[in-house]
């Protein structure tokens, strides 16, 4: 593995240094050092982060390699700055045995672009009645140690505290997908003063509140770990905002999605926007942008969620919910949060590498930018700035809301262990 050279990047924002790549390890940090025989990456005005790490990412293989596969899902997501996902468990077949977790993960060694660590279903075919094979997944090849139902929510109470309980013993984490499903039949977006004109039935945010309310009173209960997935409400981040405020173990994320878009663009009945949860209004994006600054919501998780072209190109009604994410992310959180002085860049990297690998117990990653650590790097050119175009997409779907939209930020290249995966914003 040859030796690479970063000079003058501005580590997690701060002054220029010189970054020192050997053996899959950082193996220096400091001005002027020298480059010797390795290869040289000038990076003036850029931003060097660890790796980024997604706890929330939809590969759809097995069963949907139409949508995605975990080899084009992983090139995405190096080119958006990943150096780690968290490949979800509504595949076909359900991850939820040993087996199918295996077969993820041993995929994604596979694929070379990141690393790919699968969250195993809590209940038997995502059905909600029966608890999976927990301990089974967690002892196999995968070592799963997150657990969720996500695109269904874990709706009963003895099942979920169930879950809670029996994670515990691993130092596991259940990510609950938060809706009330008595609440949200029908819906198509969010209950509001949109949708009331448009006629279109609404989600409303106490369908969210409520289980995430429920869910931190039983993590209480019971002494563990439960994570809230895409959380999209002011309501939410209050209610959080309170669990962790009784020292309860209790950790959130948030989408770009959710910090930039709003139900205003249902108007144009585009089923691009057609996402669960459903985009909310201007105050709930605002408050949002708010908490993950003042970090009551942990970190930031992409949803990516691919859809064939034929599932998005219909009617409203019949389109199914859910955006890509991996490649646009970066950009989303610097236009929100960065270029608006709510986060620098040092609380980026704490939000989107730092926190999700510390929630998902993800070892290698989310570490610091030091000698002797590994090698898993993002570098970010924040001066960029350029107009979202899918066809370009490592993505094999093409579902994003920001197509035509100019973005802020560039990832020119990523680092996995010392080695390129991403040269000059193209896949190596």
């Amino acid at each position: 593995m040859s030796k690479i050279l970063v000079r003058g990047a501005r580590v997690l924002g701060g002054e220029p240094q010189d970054v020192l790549i050997d053996a899959g390890t950082v193996a220096a940090v400091g001005a002027g050092l020298e480059a010797g025989d390795a290869q040289v990456i000038e990076a003036a005005g850029q931003v060097l982060l660890p790796g980024l790490v997604d706890l929330h990412t939809h590969l759809r293989e097995p069963g949907r390699e139409d949508s995605e596969t975990v080899l084009t899902g992983t090139r995405a997501a190096a080119v958006g700055g990943f150096t780690a996902v968290h490949a979800m468990a509504n595949t076909f077949p359900v991850a939820d045995t040993a087996g199918v977790v295996e077969q993820v993960w041993r995929l994604g060694k596979e694929s070379g672009y990141c690393d790919v660590q699968p969250i195993g279903a809590v209940t038997v075919g995502l059905e909600g009645k029966q608890l999976a094979e927990l301990g089974a997944m967690h002892d196999s090849a995968a070592g799963v140690r997150v657990f969720s139902d996500d695109g269904k929510c874990v709706d009963d109470a003895v099942i979920m505290r169930r879950a809670l309980e029996y994670v515990k013993a691993f130092d596991g984490v259940v990510a609950q997908h938060a809706q009330e499903p008595r609440l949200t039949e029908g819906a198509q977006m969010n209950e509001g003063v949109v949708s009331a004109e448009l006629g279109l039935g609404g989600w409303p945010a106490v369908a969210e509140e409520s289980i995430i309310a429920r869910d931190v009173l039983l993590a209480a209960h019971v002494g563990s770990r439960v994570h809230i997935c895409h959380l999209s409400t002011a309501g939410s981040v209050e209610i959080v905002r309170w669990a962790k405020s009784k020292g309860w173990n209790v950790t959130a994320e948030v989408t770009p999605h959710h910090l930039l878009l709003t139900d205003e663009l249902v108007r144009s009945y585009n089923p691009v926007y057609k996402v669960n949860p459903p985009l909310r209004t201007e105050a709930d994006v605002l408050a949002l942008r708010e908490a993950l600054a003042d970090g009551t919501i942990d970190c930031v998780a992409t949803d990516h969620a691919p859809h064939p072209h034929e599932d998005k190109d219909c009617e409203w009604a019949a389109a199914a919910m859910g955006m890509v994410g991996l490649e646009t992310a970066l950009s989303v959180v610097q236009q929100t949060m960065v270029d608006t002085g709510l986060l620098d860049w040092a609380g980026v990297a704490d939000r989107m590498s730092f926190r999700p690998a510390a929630i998902g117990r993800l070892e290698g990653h989310g570490r610091p930018v030091s000698p002797g650590e590994p090698a898993n790097l993002t570098l970010v050119d924040p001066a960029y700035r350029g107009t979202v175009d899918p066809a370009g997409f490592a993505s094999r779907s093409r579902n994003t809301p920001y197509e035509g939209r100019e973005l802020p930020g560039r990832v020119t290249h990523t680092f996995l262990r010392g080695r390129a995966t991403v040269v000059d914003g193209k896949l190596a």
